[in-house]
């Protein structure tokens, strides 16, 4: 690839800090992110919820093709994901806001990439590490309230396989970069919190 062709991030890493927060469907990704928003003053950028979001958009050309793709338990395409993380971080830039979690993204390796190629490179990930049985019994549970649709067991079982097909070669490829942090979560959500306090502290 010549100079010429190569794609220039859309942000630098001096401009923007990107954290990316993985771990399977229940493993407290949510929780976390939202006591590291009160605490860091980080934007906490859902994937889902920007999918979730765009799928309800009225006159959205991609809300049925989210809807489907989610019912199944299956990735979106990328080029969707990515246009609307984009546009998230440019609006907040404009408001002065610099520091990004990015929950429940990339779940592929390719998402990695074009990620790190098109809009930032990002500082670290952050691995919410959880054994299936915590997390099964912590959806289930969030299904009686949550009314959203993949809150039962078959998708769950689904999303389970899907996250250990795509999502762990990507963990295991930023972690030969030295770039993952592990975080044991099937523990009291105080605790966990201490253990990513004690990661931010050190990468930050």
């Amino acid at each position: 690839m010549t100079a010429a062709t190569k794609t220039t991030p859309a942000f630098s890493p001096d401009q923007v800090s990107v954290v990316f927060v993985l771990g399977g469907p229940g493993a407290g990704k949510g929780t976390q992110c939202e006591k590291l928003v009160n605490d860091y003053s980080f934007v906490h950028l859902a994937a889902g919820d920007l999918l979730r979001a765009e799928q309800n958009r009225e006159g959205s050309e991609f809300g049925e093709l989210i809807k489907n793709y989610i019912k199944e338990g299956l990735i979106v395409p990328q080029e969707i994901t990515l246009a609307l993380l984009r546009n998230a971080i440019s609006e907040n830039v404009k408001n002065n806001r610099h520091k990004f979690l990015i929950d429940g993204f990339p779940r592929k390796m390719d998402q990695a990439i074009s990620f790190e190629r098109d809009i930032v490179e990002s500082k670290f990930i952050l691995f919410f590490d959880c054994p299936e049985d915590v997390m099964l019994q912590r959806l289930l549970e969030r299904g009686k309230t949550s009314g959203r649709s993949d809150d039962n067991i078959e998708s769950i079982k689904k999303r389970f396989k899907t996250f250990k097909d795509t999502s762990m070669p990507v963990i295991e490829y930023f972690e030969t970069k030295s770039n993952v942090v592990r975080i044991r979560c099937d523990k009291p959500v105080d605790d966990v919190y201490k253990d990513v306090q004690a990661a931010i502290r050190d990468r930050l």
